[in-house]
């Protein structure tokens, strides 16, 4: 099985023989072009997963091809190589949409290495894209990434009942996804152009909250200086979404399950009721049932509630999915910040497979965050992780120094590689790494590296 298949435009016949025969030793497939025009004629023909473009040949610049291979194949990733060792043209290269860059002469483990990467950044967007795709194509979920069999299970019964009036009751440990489930129920509903109202009933105390919820006249209580419409009437015709529903109150318990059973309530201080006409979802981390035994929540509310119930499988449970949501989250928050991330690095991604993640999707989130607004390369690394996941990774028996070796080592070189490219000019090599230039400073502090002096 082929390990790729490869494009290569560059006008050197005997560098373009020579890329060809080591790479397809490594098992590639390798197609290759002297000039702009037959790149572009061989890209129409077949699809290509990457493309090793030479930056200046016969009859075009590499970056403006690059633009035309994009355009025929979005999804193919490019490499520029450049003889020429110029910083600028290498950054907007990179600006551009260029995957990465080397400067000739280059070393061939080192092309090896940025096309192994590519080629995993590419199937990793690839099979988010996919999933992505097949789940709004079954279900008219867009912004959901699963492929373990018990998160389909969930999104299957997602599917059947979405367009329903039936109550829905999300059960699931915090930051399991209770609310991104609850609104691709209301997307998929008849009722998704009307409103989505959502409160969380254990963010407000019992006063507010009942005022929150239902409204209120104006001198119905101190500092009530106006008339109120409550969150309930506000999703009326839609769908009213109540998180943590487990820490409501036992009094407002009581005036949400008249409200229910009559579909109308009184605002407070109002002696005339509003009607309301909504479908309801509530979540919850607790177990209702405990709670109905320890007399905090009312028997008939949850028997009121506890119609369709679905429960969400906490994230270690459903670890398959985790290479996927890091990739998701490292190019949702890359995007935001304008940084280049390429993915997970295997080391990083053994550590987030070994941890339990008890704060869940959410906390697989900030990790990926906080890796990728301090991580110092375009991938992120198991350094970059928070302590508690390395941690877990130390108490698992894993040979953790040795990890940390290695990235270190691999920090020095391409920080060394960085500056050498930069010509010495540490401001660009922090350009080229995508770090700010102080960062680039106690890198080289922290790693005791000796590199040339700016020129």
């Amino acid at each position: 099985m082929s390990a790729g298949n490869l494009l290569v435009v560059d006008d050197d016949q005997n560098l373009i023989e020579l890329i060809a025969l080591k790479l397809k030793a490594e098992g590639y497939d390798v197609t290759t072009a002297a000039t702009g025009q037959d790149a572009a004629q061989a890209a129409k023909a077949a699809i290509f997963d990457l493309c090793i473009v030479d930056l200046r040949l016969a009859d075009q610049d590499g970056i403006s091809l690059m633009r035309e291979l994009h355009s025929i194949s979005p999804g193919m990733r490019v490499i520029i190589l450049t003889g020429y060792g110029t910083v600028e043209s290498a950054v907007q290269a990179m600006q551009e949409g260029a995957y990465s860059y080397l400067n000739k002469p280059f070393n061939t483990q080192e092309l090896l290495l940025q096309i192994s990467r590519a080629l995993e950044n590419r199937r990793l967007n690839s099979e988010i894209q996919r999933l992505k795709g097949l789940l709004e194509q079954a279900y008219d979920f867009p912004n959901i990434v699963a492929k373990s069999a018990k998160m389909r299970s969930v999104l299957d019964i997602v599917s059947r009942i979405a367009d329903t009036e039936s109550t829905i009751y999300l059960q699931g440990e915090s930051g399991t996804g209770k609310e991104l489930i609850a609104k691709a129920i209301y997307l998929a509903s008849s009722r998704r152009d009307k409103p989505f109202v959502a409160v969380n009933c254990a963010a407000l105390p019992e006063p507010l909250l009942e005022s929150e919820l239902f409204g209120h006249e104006k001198g119905s209580f101190t500092g009530a200086d106006r008339s109120t419409r409550g969150l309930l009437s506000q999703a009326n015709n839609g769908t009213f979404f109540l998180d943590e529903i487990g820490d409501m109150p036992l009094s407002i318990q009581a005036k949400l399950l008249r409200a229910l059973q009559d579909k109308q309530f009184y605002p407070v201080g109002s002696e005339k009721p509003v009607a309301v006409n909504v479908r309801i979802i509530v979540a919850t981390n607790k177990n209702l049932e405990e709670e109905v035994a320890k007399g905090n929540f009312r028997l008939d509310l949850f028997y009121r509630l506890h119609v369709i119930p679905i429960h969400l499988p906490p994230l270690r449970e459903r670890k398959e999915d985790i290479p996927l949501l890091a990739a998701f989250f490292a190019v949702q928050h890359a995007e935001k910040i304008k940084r280049k991330v390429a993915g997970v690095s295997p080391e990083a991604r053994a550590c987030m497979m070994r941890y339990d993640w008890p704060g869940n999707v959410r906390e697989l989130e900030n990790a990926i965050e906080r890796a990728v607004v301090l991580g110092s390369t375009e991938l992120i690394l198991a350094e970059d992780l928070p302590e508690a996941i390395l941690e877990e990774t130390a108490a698992s028996g894993e040979p953790v120094n040795a990890l940390a070796e290695g990235i270190r080592q691999a920090k020095k070189e391409l920080i060394e590689r960085a500056i050498e490219q930069a010509n010495g000019n540490y401001t660009e090599a922090a350009k080229l790494l995508g770090v700010h230039a102080n960062h680039l400073f106690r890198l080289i502090r922290t790693l005791n590296l000796k590199p040339k002096r700016q020129r």
